[in-house]
């Protein structure tokens, strides 16, 4: 592909935000790049590489000439306009969950699985924050020790609810230091001082909410894998952003935690932190602002006789690994 032109659908959004920056950041060869957000957003200026440009309103017709197109406006919309300009001739690189799991459509974590990118006819579906965040550091144990089950427990940031949760949870926070009423607006329950079930809709056969149900069901797309045993649960927490997530993990074979570290040590996107004299491990605030997701608290599970598991705490930037920066990757493969 010679120096395509990209356009970003949904800019102005928190993830929309990240996009600019990671393209900035990891100079993604382009020869224009077109903003498109709704149409109270319409003729609002952003800036990329120091220059100013007008954000264009979002409508059939805006994808003619576009190569690549990155998607973070919502399930409704990406359903609406990824066929559109897939038709055009772009390539539609969709953070929402709309196509995740159709089979026609690869969902890709290039860490993990960047062969599945040729297989797209027009769309690449972008993995749920979540699924990214759990399981990139395990594919390379995946690789040379199958993992035959994994329960996951998340606590994820109000970045995953978008920037006006992120907004509230500072202003309910504000509110609560000052003894001040606050009636919350995005999110349905108290946020300050809070945690809470993902808000997702629950499924009332299984007790399992659809945030815990896309990682199940990703995890095994993604690992070509549908096997694997998986019980998730998901919790938001009153954090601003990057999500964490405490990781049980069995293994076909026995596994130590010091054979976990070796595995990990230079695996692409993965950083070990651990100092277990500091008791330093992962953390949101570490995790927040950079691309790798933190790893540490490595240690077998005491539960299982066998050796065959072992226990993790992962930390991830949401906005992201867990959303902007996989699918720029993802993009980045398209032009190679």
């Amino acid at each position: 592909m010679s120096l395509p032109v990209v356009a970003v659908v949904g800019a102005t959004g928190a993830v929309g935000v990240e996009f600019l920056s990671c393209l900035e950041q990891r100079k993604f060869p382009m020869k224009e790049l077109r903003l498109l957000a709704s149409a109270r957003s319409k003729g609002k200026k952003m800036t990329f590489k120091g220059t100013e440009i007008t954000v264009e309103e979002l409508t059939e017709s805006s994808f003619q000439g576009v190569d690549i197109a990155l998607f973070s406006a919502g399930g409704s919309i990406s359903k609406k306009f990824c066929p559109i300009a897939a038709k055009a001739g772009a390539v539609a690189v969709d953070n929402s969950s709309a196509f995740r799991m159709d089979p026609t459509v690869p969902l890709v974590i290039p860490e993990i699985n960047p062969e599945a990118v040729k297989l797209h006819k027009g769309i690449i579906a972008n993995p749920n924050c979540s699924t990214i965040i759990a399981i990139t550091p395990l594919w390379p144990i995946h690789r040379v020790n199958r993992i035959k089950r994994l329960i996951a427990s998340t606590y994820q940031a109000a970045s995953g609810a978008g920037a006006a949760a992120m907004q509230e949870l500072i202003d309910s926070t504000h509110a609560y230091l000052h003894n001040q009423p606050f009636e919350p607006k995005i999110i349905p329950h108290p946020y300050a001082f809070n945690l809470f079930s993902h808000t997702s809709k629950i499924d009332a056969a299984t007790g399992y909410n659809e945030e815990e149900i896309k990682m199940v069901k990703e995890t095994r797309k993604i690992f070509g894998d549908n096997d694997i045993r998986i019980s998730a649960t998901c919790v938001r927490v009153p954090v601003l952003r990057a999500h964490s997530e405490a990781l049980t993990v069995e293994c076909e074979r026995a596994i130590t935690p010091d054979e976990v570290r070796a595995l990990l040590k230079n695996a692409p996107g993965v950083k070990i932190v651990e100092d277990i004299e500091k008791n330093y491990f992962p953390m949101p605030k570490d995790a927040s602002g950079q691309g790798d997701i933190l790893c540490g608290r490595i240690r077998t599970d005491s539960s299982d006789p066998t050796g065959h598991s072992f226990c993790m705490f992962v930390a991830g930037d949401q906005l992201l690994k867990g959303a902007a920066l996989n699918a720029v990757q993802i993009a980045e493969l398209l032009v190679k």
